[in-house]
C-alpha cells in the first residue's frame, strides 16, 4: 500500500484567496488621529478595500470591539422591545448586511517591557472577560483596561507575553517587526540573542513587516527565510494597514490600504490561525488591486537563488540524474533545515520558467519516487503554483524527526549552504547524535527506536523521556548561539592539518554550526572544501594581501551562484591568524560588516 503523503495540489481547488487587515485602530486608541469616527464607518471601508476580514487592535485594550458589540447589542434589544426607530434600523441593518461580508476580530495591540509591540487577535467567539482577563496577565493595570492608551508602565517581557497569548488561544502577531517599536530591532546597534529570542519563539506565529513588497533583495522576509545560522526557523511574514483613520493622509495608512491575502477554506479564525501554524508560506502574500498580477511566489524565492532552505530544478527527467538529483534535495533537507524545492524553474531568474506539462501527473511521479526512494518515510507536501504562465512543482520539505534519512537504502544526503552533498562520516554521527539528544532515544537499526536511560549530555538534560519527537503543529528549529571566538557564520574554516603517506588530511569546522569533520583530503572534499583545502595546499594566503579593519581582514571578494562571497581573516591576540573561506552575506555580522562594506 503507498504511504499516504500530503498533497496540497489536490485540495487547492477548494481553497480560495482572502483578504484580511488584522492591525488597525479604532477611536478606542488614545491616538486615533480622527474625530468623529463610527465603527459603521470602519466596516464600510473595509468592505470598500475587498476585505474578508479585519482585526481591532487598539493599544492595550479591547474597548473598541466591546463598544461595536454593545452598539449592535443595544440597537437589537431596542428592535425586539419594539422601540427601535426608523434611522436605528437603517443602522442595525447596516451593520447586519456588513457583517455577513466582513468578519472582525477581537484583539488588542500590548506595549511590552522597553516599548516592543505585539499583537494578540481572538476568536469572536472569545468572551470579552477572557480577553482582558488576557490583559491583566500581561501586567497592564485594570484601571487602563479601557484607556487605549500607548504607555501602560510595566507591563511584561515581550517572551512571556508571547507565551500568555498562546495560551488564551490568540493568533500572536509582531506588528510593524522592522519598523518602530518592533521587536527586530533593525537599525539598532543591539540584539543579538534578544532579537533571536523575539523573532523565533514558538509562540510567535508571523511577523507583521513593512517592506514585503520591496524590491530589494534583502528585505526582513528575505532575512526571516530560515536560511540564516542564528534565525533558522522560518517565518511567516505579512504586512497591516495600522491604520488609525478612515482614509490614508500622506504616510499614515487608512483601513485596509495595506492588507494581506491569505489561502483559506472558508473565513474563520480557526481557518486563518491554521494558515499561520502551517509550514506553506505560499498561503499567505501581499494583497493587491484587482488590476494588478498577484503576488508571485516563485518570482521572489529565485530573486533569493538557492540556499541552504531552498532550491530549484529544471527538469524532473531520469534522463541527466534530474529526478535522482531533486531525490538527493529531498533527503538533505529532511536531514538539515527542512526546505522548499521548485521544480520545473531555474534558480537564473533570466532563464524563462520552463514549467512542467502535466502538474498533477508530475506530483503523482514525484510522490512515488519519494516513496520509493527515500526511508523512513518522508511527510513532503506537494503543490502547485504558477509562475510566468507555467505550472511549477513546490515541494515543501520539512525537518526530518527520524534522522538520517537515506536514498536508496543507503546514500545519506546533507545541506551545505546552497550545496547538497553525501555526508561524511562525522556529519552521520553528528546527525545520530543529535536526532537522539532531540528524541531522547538511543537510534537502533530497526526504524521503531526504543526509549532508553538517559545518557550523559547537557543540552538534553532538560529534555522530557519520550519514545517519539513530541507533535507540534509546525517544525520548530533551534537558533544557533554565535560562536564565541567570532567567526563568521557561513563559510568553512581549517582548523588542523596532517600529512600521512605524503597526502594531507584537514579538519573541516562548518562555520554555520561549528561542527567538524576530520581526514579530508582534496580529492574527497565537496565543493567549498576543496576550494579552501586547494588555496591552503597551494600556499596562496599571506597577510600582506589582506585588507585590514584593526583585527579583522578581507582576503578576496568573489561571485559565486551570482552572489557575494567572501575571504575573510581574524587575527588573534597572540598573533596566529584564522581563514575563513566561502563566507556569505548570510554570515556576515557585527565587526565584518565593516570588513566586507555591507550596508545594515
Amino acid at each position: 500500500m503507498p504511504r499516504r503523503r500530503k498533497n496540497a495540489a489536490a485540495d487547492s481547488s477548494a481553497l480560495t484567496w482572502y483578504a484580511v487587515d488584522l492591525h488597525m485602530h479604532t477611536p478606542a486608541s488614545k491616538d486615533y488621529q480622527q474625530n468623529g469616527v463610527a465603527y459603521l464607518d470602519i466596516l464600510r471601508k473595509a468592505k470598500k478595500e475587498g476585505l474578508a476580514a479585519i482585526a481591532f487592535t487598539d493599544h492595550n485594550t479591547v474597548q473598541g470591539y466591546a463598544a461595536m458589540r454593545q452598539e449592535i447589542a443595544d440597537l437589537e434589544r431596542w428592535e425586539q422591545d419594539g422601540r427601535i426607530t426608523a434611522d436605528e434600523r437603517a443602522r442595525l441593518q447596516e451593520y447586519r448586511s456588513l457583517l455577513d461580508e466582513v468578519l472582525v476580530l477581537p484583539g488588542f495591540e500590548l506595549t511590552a517591557t522597553f516599548g516592543f509591540h505585539v499583537l494578540a487577535i481572538f476568536d469572536p467567539m472569545t468572551p470579552l472577560r477572557t480577553i482582558e482577563l488576557t490583559l491583566l496577565r500581561l501586567n497592564v493595570p485594570g484601571g487602563l483596561l479601557t484607556a487605549g492608551e500607548t504607555e501602560v508602565g510595566s507591563t511584561t517581557d515581550v517572551v512571556t507575553a508571547y507565551r500568555i497569548m498562546a495560551e488564551a488561544g490568540a493568533l500572536v502577531i509582531a506588528p510593524h517587526a522592522n519598523s518602530s517599536h518592533g521587536v527586530a530591532m533593525f537599525g539598532l546597534g543591539f540584539g543579538g540573542q534578544t532579537r533571536i529570542a523575539y523573532t523565533q519563539d514558538p509562540n510567535l506565529h508571523a511577523l507583521e513587516v513593512t517592506d514585503l513588497e520591496s524590491n530589494k533583495r534583502r528585505n526582513t522576509a528575505s532575512f526571516f527565510n530560515g536560511s540564516k545560522p542564528e534565525y533558522p526557523r522560518r517565518m511567516h511574514c505579512i504586512q497591516g494597514s495600522d491604520a488609525h483613520r478612515i482614509a490614508g493622509a500622506g504616510k499614515n495608512l487608512g483601513v485596509g490600504e495595506r492588507a494581506t491575502e491569505v489561502l483559506l477554506s472558508e473565513m474563520t479564525f480557526a481557518a486563518l490561525k491554521e494558515a499561520f501554524l502551517s509550514n506553506d508560506f505560499a498561503r499567505t502574500r501581499p494583497a493587491r488591486r484587482s488590476t494588478e498580477e498577484p503576488f508571485d511566489h516563485v518570482l521572489a524565492a529565485r530573486a533569493n537563488g538557492p540556499t541552504i532552505v531552498q532550491s530549484f530544478h529544471e527538469n524532473m527527467t531520469r534522463r541527466g540524474g534530474c529526478m535522482h538529483a531533486i531525490l538527493c534535495d529531498v533527503v538533505a533537507f529532511t536531514n538539515t533545515n527542512g526546505g522548499t524545492i521548485y521544480v520545473g524553474i531555474s534558480p537564473n531568474t533570466k532563464v524563462p520558467p520552463k514549467g512542467v506539462d502535466d502538474l498533477k501527473a508530475a506530483i503523482k511521479e514525484l510522490e512515488e519516487e519519494i516513496d520509493r526512494m527515500v526511508y523512513p518515510e518522508v511527510d513532503v507536501t506537494l503543490s502547485g503554483l504558477t509562475s510566468g504562465g507555467k505550472n511549477i512543482v513546490r515541494m515543501n520539505v520539512p525537518r526530518g524527526p527520524q534522522r538520517p534519512y537515506v536514498l536508496e537504502g543507503s546514500r545519506i544526503y546533507i545541506r551545505k549552504e546552497a550545496e547538497t552533498s553525501q555526508a561524511m562520516r562525522d556529519e552521520i554521527l553528528q546527525l545520530i547524535l543529535a536526532a537522539a539528544a532531540e528524541q531522547d532515544v538511543v537510534p537502533k537499526a530497526h526504524p521503531a527506536a526504543q526509549p532508553s536511560e538517559k545518557p550523559a549530555r547537557g543540552e538534553s538534560a532538560q529534555t522530557p523521556a519520550r519514545s517519539e519527537p513530541k507533535p507540534t503543529p509546525r517544525q520548530e528549529s533551534r537558533p544557533r548561539t554565535e560562536a564565541s571566538d567570532g567567526a563568521p557564520r557561513t563559510g568553512v574554516e581549517i582548523t588542523e592539518t596532517e600529512t600521512r603517506g605524503g597526502v594531507q588530511y584537514h579538519t573541516m569546522r562548518d562555520l554555520r554550526d561549528g561542527s567538524q569533520v576530520n581526514n579530508v583530503t582534496r580529492s574527497s572534499a565537496r565543493r567549498l572544501w576543496r576550494y579552501a583545502i586547494a588555496l591552503k595546499e597551494k600556499g596562496t594566503f599571506a597577510p600582506d594581501k589582506v585588507t585590514w579593519f584593526g583585527d579583522r581582514g578581507l582576503w578576496h571578494k568573489y561571485l559565486r551562484s551570482g552572489r557575494p562571497h567572501y575571504d575573510l581573516v581574524k587575527r588573534n591576540a597572540d598573533g596566529s591568524l584564522r581563514v575563513y573561506y566561502g563566507v556569505s552575506e548570510d554570515g556576515i555580522h557585527g565587526e565584518w560588516r565593516q570588513v566586507v562594506g555591507m550596508e545594515d
